[in-house]
């Protein structure tokens, strides 16, 4: 498993199993926020085993399932809340990590005091590259 830190506090991995969330809690992560979509894969029928285990280790769990490129304002909007009302540290993830990582950018965009180009490094760092997204991320500042 891949963990990428995105932000103290903050940080995205790929595609996570049942198994996995035993040393995302022992890493200590508080919550956790799943972004893939019920039967997305063989290996994801739906968020029910994950969510579970998650529970049984005391892991806040949260699932905000989004198509890959398609993200409504909602969708943002219920990634920001899940930032703002989720215990830290928090680990969010979908297949490749590439959702986890546009919904944080797109939330955090939205702050007044975003600072887009260290969200675009951070995203850079991690193995995903935003830059496509920047004209919308620098759009979205401060309208939340």
């Amino acid at each position: 498993m891949n963990i990428h830190e995105l932000e103290p506090g903050f940080a995205i991995s790929e595609a996570v199993t049942p198994d996995d969330l035993e040393d995302v809690a022992a890493r200590g992560f508080k919550s956790v926020i799943c972004n893939r979509r019920p039967g997305e894969a063989e290996d994801h029928p739906d968020d029910k085993s994950l969510s579970t285990k998650a529970q049984s280790l005391g892991l806040e769990w949260r699932c905000i399932p989004v198509t890959p490129g398609e993200y409504s304002d909602a969708d943002i909007a219920a990634f920001g809340r899940a930032l703002d009302e989720l215990p830290t540290p928090i680990l969010a993830f979908c297949r490749s990590g590439k959702r986890a990582v546009h919904l944080w950018a797109h939330a955090k965009s939205q702050e007044e005091s975003c600072d887009i180009p260290a969200l675009l490094t951070a995203a850079h760092k991690a193995g995903h590259d935003l830059e496509d997204r920047r004209s919308a991320l620098e759009a979205a500042q401060g309208h939340s």
